[in-house]
């Protein structure tokens, strides 16, 4: 242990390492120890416990530890009187502070953005902003099918809105509209709620009277933002309107892709997949299952012809799946025979990553739009 420095050692003399009580513990009984007893321990040397014999350089001596009591004593009365200052110091300063006015008050707690931690308070949140609510609800559903329990939990909530008169607007994706709960939901809502799908959604958000809106701050929604601030909930609701726009009514077929054998959904994964998106994100944006989804493709290659991964790419950007439809009459474009969809093609729309994505489901969120 020749050598070792104070790291070793981070102690004061109040409370010594085993080592340096033993070779103090030696000294003070016989007087002095030979210095190389005391090349383990350099703390003693630094501490002043021990210092060189004048008549022996060789030897070293211990502080008595009366001397060494003393030091500790002056020490703690010295940090005792120093916290005694600095308490005058504070008291002084509050009393200061207090004799400047009491009449303004502190803000209230998230006057513009309210971090919301944990379900219970989420809740807490939402049940209060849906009371105070007197006029509008505009509300961003991402996922798939809603799922009848989900939705008939905050079913007495959003009759008791539609009984004052709220009025409700949900953006949903296609996906949605597969399933009889939410169909159920609409009737019961008898014309106070109104549905809207797209093939993909922001995040959730949820508004109440343009006033008061709720975003997720976490993937797994367990903490959540209230925003309260005008500027961002103005934001909040243009994005909504834009988005209510360009959806479709739930009680309106979704426009046909005009390929022949390929479907609204399957065009929707055909361009995902042509902006180089894997399977398990495709599947999160639409709200479907990574199995769904990647059934969905081997039915796109099927019907585009296409053997490989990179193949298909090449079928989507000839059949015109890679963007918005150009025509209604757009038809299937094959590659002559005898040509290959080789390096040549559309290199990187559909990489062959993508089926080596792992599968994770899209993660939709609990309750109905009044609820969570």
């Amino acid at each position: 242990m020749a050598g070792h420095g104070t790291d070793t050692h981070p102690h004061g003399a109040d409370q010594l390492c085993e080592a340096g009580d033993r070779v103090y513990s030696r000294a003070v009984r016989r007087g002095r120890v030979p210095r190389e007893d005391a090349e383990a321990v350099p703390c003693l040397l630094e501490l002043e416990l021990l210092h060189p014999d004048p008549d022996d350089m060789g030897w070293l001596v211990p502080t008595s530890p009366q001397e060494v009591m003393t030091r500790l004593l002056r020490g703690v009365y010295e940090e005792v009187s120093a916290s005694q200052a600095r308490v005058v110091d504070a008291v002084s300063a509050f009393e200061w502070y207090a004799g400047l006015g009491g009449s303004v008050q502190a803000p209230a707690e998230g006057v513009a953005i309210r971090v919301l931690d944990g379900l219970p308070r989420i809740r807490a949140a939402m049940d209060k902003a849906t009371e105070e609510c007197t006029s509008e609800v505009l509300a961003v559903q991402p996922g798939g099918i809603r799922r009848e329990d989900e939705l008939s939990e905050g079913l007495h909530r959003a009759l008791e809105m539609r009984r004052r008169g709220v009025r409700m607007r949900d953006l949903y994706t296609h996906v949605a509209r597969h399933g009889q709960g939410l169909l159920n939901y609409m009737e019961l809502m008898e014309g106070a709620a109104e549905a809207r799908t797209l093939d993909e959604v922001v995040e959730r958000l949820i508004l109440f009277d343009r006033k008061v809106a709720f975003i997720p701050a976490n993937a797994d929604r367990t903490i959540a933002l209230e925003l309260r601030h005008p500027a961002l909930v103005d934001y909040l609701v243009t994005v909504f309107e834009r988005l209510w726009r360009l959806a479709i009514p739930l009680t309106s077929p979704l426009p046909s892709t005009g390929i022949e054998g390929i479907t609204h959904r399957e065009r929707s994964i055909a361009a995902l997949l042509a902006e180089g998106h894997q399977d398990a994100v495709v599947a999160e944006r639409l709200g479907i299952s990574v199995r769904t989804c990647r059934a969905h493709i081997a039915r796109l290659s099927e019907t585009l012809g296409a053997a490989s991964r990179t193949q298909l790419g090449v079928r989507i950007a000839q059949a015109g799946l890679d963007g918005p439809p150009r025509s209604a009459d757009v038809h299937v474009v094959t590659a002559p025979e005898g040509q290959p969809d080789g390096p040549d093609g559309p290199e990187g729309l559909v990489g062959p990553q993508a089926s080596d994505a792992h599968g994770v489901p899209g993660v939709s969120g609990p309750g109905s739009p009044t609820v969570r």
